[in-house]
């Protein structure tokens, strides 16, 4: 039986989460110079809490996942509330319920800090990926514009 574990990225984790990242950066044919990955993981790595926090997934220990949080304020609520900006699980390992598992953790870290609120976005096309978060989660109804 095969066991998905979650955890939060340690700087020894570098070189797994950096071929995760990449294989995500091509999924959304996406490009970033080495310097800028340097900089994201050490962002990740960072004790200030205005920075990103980076979660892993394992599948039986072989990294498979990763996940990208960001907990800022809100102009409308007391508390703060969570960004998920990345999310990903490597081809061979999905369907075995990884987005799920990192999802619920990033719920699980978000009521622990009384961050109930958590939003992310993704393509109107990835269909796989919103059959799952469909019933996680609630579409807003807000379509994102960017400059």
């Amino acid at each position: 039986m095969t066991k998905i574990t979650i955890r939060d990225l340690k700087i020894s984790d570098k070189e797994s989460w950096l071929n995760l990242w990449s294989q995500y950066l091509d999924y959304y044919e996406a490009s970033i110079s080495n310097e800028m990955k340097d900089l994201a993981f050490d962002r990740l790595m960072s004790d200030d809490e205005n920075e990103f926090v980076g979660l892993i997934a394992f599948l039986d220990d072989k990294p498979i996942g990763l996940a990208h949080i960001l907990t800022h304020r809100h102009g409308w609520l007391e508390e703060k509330i969570i960004y998920l900006q990345d999310l990903f699980v490597s081809k061979e390992a999905r369907g075995k319920g990884a987005a799920r598992a990192l999802i619920k953790e990033i719920y699980r870290q978000a009521d622990k800090k009384n961050t109930p609120n958590v939003y992310w976005t993704t393509k109107h096309d990835n269909i796989t990926a919103r059959k799952l978060y469909d019933k996680i989660a609630h579409d807003s109804g807000f379509i994102k514009y960017q400059r």
